[in-house]
């Protein structure tokens, strides 16, 4: 009787230690898909915005000088911050709606949305000192 109590915790402890290691494996996997800015295009915005707690979004065009000198800067953020923060980045030339819906006057604009909502709106090119507490702070 004991020898089969003894089977059966070892059976379960292996079925438990799986189950962590393919949870752990996921979990890498998201993150490190998640340790760069998406692209977000009108049709993909709102599902991204709402599937994630916190969300950057660089509105940008590829013309555009200052959006140039932003984008290392997000690129480095994403990274150092896969897994709490999502980058995307929206081309407001080839993206009118969303665009339009959030009033984007000049780029780069950044969109902070906060559990689906328009929590803050950074314009302007700036260094990561100044831009990374701007977004930080709604962690």
């Amino acid at each position: 009787m004991e020898n089969e109590e003894n089977e059966e915790l070892e059976r379960i402890k292996r079925a438990k230690l799986q189950e962590m290691m393919r949870s752990v494996v996921g979990k890498k996997q998201e993150k490190s898909a998640l340790s760069k800015p998406v692209e977000i295009t009108d049709a993909k915005f709102k599902e991204t915005i709402q599937n994630h707690p916190l969300v950057a979004v660089d509105c940008w065009a590829p013309w555009c000088g200052p959006c140039q000198m932003v984008a290392p800067v997000i690129e480095k953020m994403a990274r150092d911050y896969a897994g709490r923060i999502l980058f995307g980045k929206l081309n407001v030339d080839e993206n009118r709606e969303v665009a339009t819906q959030y009033q984007i006057m000049g780029i780069p604009t950044l969109l902070v949305f906060k559990n689906a909502k328009l929590v803050d709106r950074i314009v302007g090119a700036m260094p990561r000192q100044i831009l990374e507490p701007k977004i930080t702070r709604y962690l």
